[in-house]
């Protein structure tokens, strides 16, 4: 096998599998990592979309493959559809296919949806990644480009390649989201990096401007204290900063224990913004509401006396 040529395949390239036959049409481009290149495809005379990785290296992806294939017993995950080679003008290429998930990466939803919305978002996508560590694995290079939120909250877990077996050097990563990054710990591929990583996350999507200041210092200077200060500054964190705290110094027991108490702290935004709603009405206004059920009572007294 060879690797892809860098140059990738335009809208309507036709990708057939050399073993399985399979035909797909490529749409468009979804993405380009570190290992291949995603494309929005739909089988030939089938409506239906997939995602498509074809790989620059033939040993990176089958390692993909074997991970996604395991996922899919262990997770009883259809994630995976089907994985085979192509042949192009550079030889057999590898590719395979995944369940193509319609919706917007994480920060492009916050974006577009409200701030609010990063509290059902991120239990969804804490489960997801509690339900990956108990199979023994680590997402590695968790960013907002890698997670998919449909228009109504649903999370999807999207390109693999970082995925490692826990307490394995982590594969791949981004330099914002990586705990070596700030100095706050190895790169060991444990639990507690993935949440690290989710923390970033939801710094980013809350105030993207003050992370990336806080990115500009230099290497030996950054450290996990320059975060915890940024919470500490926005009170767009008040909700989150406890959780977000404890998951930038790795004091989570587990994945379950972060799920359960990200879901105890979204319960407070809801009630503050109900108690608030309230206090925001005019005194002279419930005052008028008040007098009004007051004369009301009076009238019905008076007419059935």
């Amino acid at each position: 096998m060879t690797t892809l040529s860098n140059a990738g395949y335009p809208p309507g390239t036709v990708i057939t599998g050399k073993w399985r036959k399979s035909r797909y049409i490529v749409e468009r481009t979804l993405g380009k990592g570190a290992n291949g290149r995603v494309y929005l495809v739909h089988r030939a005379g089938v409506r239906q979309r997939y995602a498509l990785k074809v790989g620059y290296d033939a040993l990176d992806l089958q390692s993909e493959i074997n991970v996604l294939s395991a996922l899919k017993e262990q997770m009883h995950n259809a994630y995976l559809v089907e994985a085979d080679d192509h042949q192009d003008s550079s030889g057999d290429v590898p590719f395979y296919v995944m369940r193509y998930i319609e919706g917007d990466p994480l920060h492009r939803f916050i974006g577009r949806r409200g701030k609010e919305w990063l509290g059902l978002v991120g239990l969804n996508l804490l489960e997801k990644l509690s339900l990956l560590h108990a199979s023994g694995y680590v997402f590695g290079d968790l960013k907002p480009d890698n997670v998919m939120v449909s228009p109504y909250g649903k999370v999807e877990l999207i390109d693999y390649g970082g995925v490692s077996s826990i307490g394995r050097s982590v594969k791949q990563f981004t330099e914002w989201y990586d705990r070596g990054y700030w100095n706050a710990g190895s790169r060991t591929g444990d639990i507690s990096y993935d949440l690290f990583s989710f923390a970033v996350m939801c710094i980013q999507v809350l105030d993207e401007k003050a992370l990336r200041e806080a990115s500009r210092q230099l290497p030996q200077t950054r450290s996990m204290t320059d975060l915890v200060m940024l919470v500490r500054r926005n009170p767009a964190f008040k909700p989150y900063a406890a959780w977000l705290n404890k998951a930038l110094a790795g004091e989570f027991a587990d994945s379950r224990e972060a799920l359960n108490q990200w879901r105890g702290s979204i319960r407070g935004p809801s009630a503050g913004r109900a108690r608030s709603r309230q206090q925001d009405t005019p005194r002279w206004l419930r005052n008028a509401f008040a007098l009004s059920l007051f004369i009301l009572a009076c009238t019905i007294f008076f007419l059935f006396r």
